[in-house]
């Protein structure tokens, strides 16, 4: 399995030649260009690897490796920077980097300390990823449970807070055969006038927002004589 490295850097032309090097060497490469982007991309997608500039727009490096780390992100951190001084290489280290290469670098190098970091770093799963404490990784499914948001494929997708609740659940208890009265009690809190019939309308709707063949679901699947399984 490729080893997938995300790349925040703002010079174009040094992430097309290293984008490049990278993808040469077998390693699948996604490029942000901003501190912003870059943190969604670390936050919502697994990676074996962060190559990280400090001076960046929006989000400095050093407040971009503060937050992921903040998040429950483990990935290893590499840090570019144009800046000689040590304070700043200290800085990095402290606030959770792993290694840091200054510019202008030797490209040996910096494959070098990628190979080195990697060696360290079990793969990352391409099913199910737990990414943080509050967040859900299902394929291209993500679920940020703290801010209700799920993105498929990097789209939002809109659902209304029950079937978020319910899509939550569902995540919280993968590969788990779960009745619908278990899910009225959870979800719904058997409130008045809630029938079994209700799950199934709204595990209908979350399976025309989510499966790529609502008619062929291949995550929420029906359990006969029990109720749903989320499976992967």
């Amino acid at each position: 399995m490729s080893r997938r490295i995300l790349l925040v850097e703002d010079e174009e032309e040094l992430c097309l030649t290293l984008g490049d090097r990278l993808r040469s060497e077998g390693y699948v490469v996604d490029v942000a260009g901003d501190g912003n982007v870059g943190l969604d991309k670390a936050t919502q997608m697994p990676f074996d690897l962060i190559i990280l500039d400090i001076m960046l727009p929006h989000r400095s490096g050093l407040d971009l490796c503060t937050d992921i780390r903040r998040a429950g992100q483990n990935t290893p951190i590499l840090l570019l920077t144009a800046r000689s001084q040590t304070v700043d290489k200290i800085i990095g280290l402290k606030l959770g980097a792993d290694d840091y290469v200054t510019k202008p670098f030797d490209t040996l190098e910096l494959m070098a300390r990628v190979e080195a970091l990697l060696r360290r770093t079990p793969i990352a799963s391409d099913t199910t990823h737990a990414i943080g404490p509050d967040l859900y990784r299902f394929g291209s499914i993500v679920i940020d449970t703290r801010r209700a948001k799920v993105t498929c494929g990097g789209t939002p997708v809109s659902l209304t807070a029950r079937e978020f609740h319910l899509l939550r659940y569902f995540a919280e208890h993968p590969g788990v055969d779960l009745s619908r009265d278990e899910l009225l009690e959870q979800v719904w809190g058997h409130m008045a006038g809630t029938f079994t019939r209700t799950v199934d309308m709204h595990v209908a709707s979350l399976r025309q927002k989510l499966e790529p063949s609502p008619k062929r679901p291949e995550m929420i699947i029906t359990v006969s004589g029990v109720g749903y399984r989320f499976q992967f």
